[in-house]
C-alpha cells in the first residue's frame, strides 16, 4: 500500500508544490506549524532517517531544503526537521525534512 506521501508524489492527492527534481518533491505541508512550512521528499521510498539512507540522498534533501528557503524568503532564519519512529514525532512512513520559518522558533521544540 503506498504512503501518504508517495500518493502526493504520483499526483494521485493534489500539493501546493514548490520545488521538484529527479530525487524529490517539496510541497507545502497542509497543517503547517509555522508561517512556512514546507515538507521535501524523497521520490525513493525511504521509510525513515535509519532505513539504509545514503549520504548523497540525504545531501541532496538537505539542499534543496536550503533552495526551498531562500526561494520563500526565509533570510532570517529557518528550521530543518527529520522526526525519526514513532517516539520521534513521525507520522508517515517515508523519510521527509520539514522547512520551518517565517517567525521565530523557540528552543527547545515540543
Amino acid at each position: 500500500m503506498p504512503t501518504l506521501f508517495e500518493r502526493i508524489i504520483s499526483g494521485e492527492i493534489p500539493s501546493d508544490r514548490i520545488y521538484e527534481d529527479e530525487i524529490c518533491v517539496a510541497f507545502r505541508d497542509i497543517a503547517p506549524q509555522a508561517p512556512t512550512h514546507v515538507l521535501v521528499v524523497p521520490r525513493k521510498p525511504v521509510q525513515a532517517l535509519d532505513d539504509h539512507l545514503d549520504a548523497a540522498l540525504a545531501g541532496h534533501l538537505l539542499v534543496v531544503a536550503n533552495k526551498v528557503a531562500q526561494c520563500e524568503g526565509l533570510a532570517d532564519g529557518y528550521r530543518v526537521v527529520i522526526n525519526c519512529g514513532s517516539d520521534g514525532g513521525q507520522s508517515v512512513d517515508h523519510l521527509h525534512l520539514h522547512v520551518l520559518g517565517g517567525r521565530s522558533l523557540n528552543w527547545p521544540p515540543g
